[in-house]
């Protein structure tokens, strides 16, 4: 078995009702483009690592195909690129002040770096007054053995966006760039708060998986300079689980990195000629880890088979494919439940992965996000090694099956 990246087809839509209006045509048409411009690139990936043409449709899925398929759903605006943010929405909680507070303080961001003061104004006086009234709504939310420290963490906020403002009147870019890092940090943890208990059980067939309920962070050492990564087993615990558990096991100390193609991505975790993946001791197989894929607002990843088998395009997934230094696992062509050991970092951008054509989601399980690193990550080639990789924080998030 050999773990490769491939891609399925792209299923384009358009509305008549709008179809001769100019602008709307003129947009539309920017889109086709960007479109057809992302799948020559992922042709040329696909074609790259499995020689191998595109897998159209697949009809093998039999009885175990969703009944009721979901309608197509069709993202909007702009992708969210930061993968700090990423995690944030990540967290499986239901407190819509924080969330709309936080989404104030990250429009900052991109306000600064159009230059658009005035919007960059709006959105720190919407974080003050969301504060202001929203203070109670937030702690309603964190468990009272917290309270003190929740108090005293929303005081702290409430000083920070005064600060705010009066950079924004001297256009500060450096000095609103800290404290909106330092605010964001109170929201990490006001958010952390919030999560009382794991949200799901892992279906049954695949309780025999290590799990990860909860998040991890691992620094992997390379030759050419340390990556850190934050594992999310909230969306994804089996995968997650799974390179959590391989990392304590010392699996990929001292493996390669392979297979780049033109700076689209770069992956580790093949541990020798004749093996693919991880060979279990306990059991001398091969430990197959199955495709799992959270959307927004379901109350189980869904398993086994691609989005696309089940019919649903362009949902909206908890950990997308858009931030640079994605982290998923990789699986061989048409077989999605055969990954194992290998893992990809995703190397695109925004530009490449635009919102409503990310051609990735859905067919592969991302389960954690590269959160420092980037220059490093840039520069790994076939041949670059990883020294080591170590757990470093959340070890006790993960879960061994019972032995029978």
């Amino acid at each position: 078995m050999r773990e490769k990246l491939s891609f399925g087809a792209i299923q384009c839509g358009m509305m008549d009702k709008d179809f001769f209006n100019k602008d709307f045509m003129l947009d539309w048409f920017k889109r086709l483009l960007r479109t057809a411009t992302v799948a020559v690139l992922l042709l040329t990936l696909s074609v790259g690592l499995s020689g191998a043409w595109w897998n159209f449709w697949s009809n093998d899925s039999g009885s175990n195909r969703v009944e009721s398929t979901r309608k197509s759903q069709l993202a909007a605006g702009n992708a969210i690129t930061d993968p700090k943010s990423l995690l944030r929405y990540a967290l499986p909680i239901d407190n819509e002040a924080i969330r709309s507070l936080q989404a104030d303080i990250e429009d900052i961001s991109y306000s600064l770096r159009t230059k658009r003061w005035g919007a960059l104004k709006g959105d720190v006086n919407s974080a003050s007054t969301r504060l202001s009234f929203s203070a109670d709504e937030i702690l309603a939310d964190i468990p009272e053995e917290y309270q003190g420290e929740a108090e005293a963490i929303i005081s702290q906020m409430k000083e920070e966006i005064g600060e705010l403002s009066e950079f924004a009147k001297t256009q500060d870019k450096e000095q609103i760039e800290t404290t909106r890092d330092e605010i964001l940090r109170g929201i990490n943890q006001l958010e952390k708060w919030m999560v009382t208990e794991f949200p799901f059980e892992v279906p049954a067939e695949y309780a025999y998986l290590p799990q990860l309920k909860g998040r991890a962070t691992v620094e992997m050492t390379t030759n050419k300079g340390a990556l850190t990564l934050v594992l999310d087993g909230y969306s994804a615990p089996v995968n997650a689980g799974n390179f959590v558990d391989l990392v304590q096991r010392g699996f990929y100390d001292g493996l390669d990195f392979i297979r780049t193609q033109d700076d689209y991505y770069v992956q580790t975790g093949k541990p020798s000629r004749r093996e693919d993946g991880f060979i279990d001791p306990a059991t001398g197989e091969y430990r197959a880890i199955p495709l799992e894929v959270l959307i927004r607002g379901d109350e189980l990843p869904i398993y086994e088979f691609t989005l696309e088998e089940y019919g649903i395009y362009l949902a909206d997934i908890a950990l997308p494919f858009s931030a640079y230094g994605t982290v998923a696992l990789a699986h061989a062509p048409g077989e999605p439940n055969g990954g194992s050991s290998q893992v990809f970092f995703f190397l695109f951008d925004n530009e490449l992965t635009p919102p409503g054509f990310n051609l990735l989601d859905g067919r592969y399980s991302v389960f954690g996000y590269m959160i420092k690193g980037k220059e490093v990550l840039a520069t790994l080639e076939p041949g670059d090694q990883v020294i080591s990789a170590k757990v470093v924080d959340g070890v006790e998030n993960l879960v061994q099956p019972a032995q029978s």
